[in-house]
């Protein structure tokens, strides 16, 4: 085969990575992250290897200290003796579309473990704050031995549901007095969260943050079981497919939704480490717990998410292949022109990708 066949390729460095070829890993999370052939032929290969390690969401609005509770984290994993692996999205560069990497910069002191991998993601644009190629990237990690994968978020505020769909486990950060407890529970922050760490825990109102936010979520669960009135078997408090994954879940009646979560509420100083030790052992419980059941709904999520996103990919890919570009170009066209309604545009489409 030649050296640039991407199969080849793929191999070579799909067994260096597992074999612990720091470097190999950093080439292959790269073709994953630009979609290349050699990353779709390497995670056929790896995806069967995954589904092994417990993959935590980090999200929160900007300022509650992500960045600085992870690095926190990670020195407590590393003190177990475990590999963790992070995958930080950073906001995209308007320039060059890559990553800021100011996650790199505040996690240089593990840049010689090799027990710790750290990957900044560029955003580009991606909704919902994490890389719309976060779990295929989390689950070569996965797949490379890494126990504990942290899945960090970019931090833009209301759009960062979406790491409820990429982890097993959702830690939702928030910071003492910034007014952001309301706006959470608005933005659907809460809902997902599956612990809610108040950061920050050395500045004055970190104690009454955290009662506040306990109260709001009890308030919230009261509400959230009142509403389904009698039709209620009991339902288990993991969250549902649809609501993980896209605004389809409107259409569920609400006798169909699972209990809110009553996630556990903990205060941490990320800067001293403070309560990471507690948020670790939260973490390992929940991991457990969800064991228990099998495999879980955000995992089920997770798949969702990524097929689809395949499929969308594949088929924009179809339509636009050399046989079919003037006709989509066509259709696309009445669109905008107003000569055609966007369903009837698809129903074309579709039929066309039919034969």
């Amino acid at each position: 085969m030649s050296a640039h066949d991407p199969l080849e390729r793929a191999r070579e460095l799909t067994e260096a990575a597992i074999g612990g070829d720091r470097r190999a890993l950093a080439r292959l999370l790269t073709a994953v992250e630009n979609r290349t052939p050699v990353a779709e032929a390497a995670l056929r290969t790896l995806y069967p290897m995954a589904g092994r390690a417990h993959l935590v969401g980090i999200t929160g609005p900007p300022g509650a200290g992500k960045s600085t509770l992870v690095a926190a984290l990670i020195a407590e994993v590393r003190a177990k003796g475990r590999p963790v692996g992070v995958v930080a999205v950073d906001p995209s560069s308007p320039i060059t579309g890559g990553a800021l990497l100011g996650d790199r910069v505040r996690m240089q002191s593990y840049a010689s473990d090799r027990d710790v991998f750290i990957r900044s993601m560029a955003a580009r644009g991606h909704a919902g704050g994490l890389a719309s190629t976060s779990a295929a990237a989390a689950a070569v990690l996965d797949a490379c031995g890494f126990d504990l994968v942290l899945l960090e978020t970019v931090g833009t505020g209301q759009s960062e549901v979406e790491v409820a769909a990429a982890a097993d486990t959702t830690v939702v950060l928030e910071a003492p007095e910034m007014g952001d407890e309301v706006q959470a529970i608005k933005a659907g922050l809460l809902e997902v969260a599956d612990i809610v760490v108040v950061n920050k825990g050395d500045r004055p109102g970190a104690q009454r943050t955290a009662s506040q936010l306990r109260a709001m979520l009890v308030a919230v669960a009261r509400v959230g079981t009142s509403d389904r009135g009698h039709h209620g078997a009991a339902v288990p408090s993991e969250i549902d497919v649809h609501d993980a994954a896209g605004p389809q879940a409107a259409s569920s009646p609400p006798s169909d939704r699972p209990r809110p979560k009553q996630p556990e509420v903990l205060v941490t100083t990320a800067t001293t480490g403070e309560g990471i030790a507690e948020l670790l052992a939260s973490l390992d419980r929940h991991r457990a717990a969800g064991r228990g059941g099998g495999a879980s709904a955000a995992r089920l999520a997770r798949a969702e998410a990524q097929v689809w996103a395949i499929l969308g990919d594949r088929t924009r890919a179809e339509l636009h292949a050399a046989d079919r570009r003037d006709g989509t170009l066509a259709v696309l066209q009445a669109v905008a022109d107003h000569e055609l309604d966007p369903f009837t545009a698809v129903d074309r489409l579709l039929t066309s990708l039919r034969g």
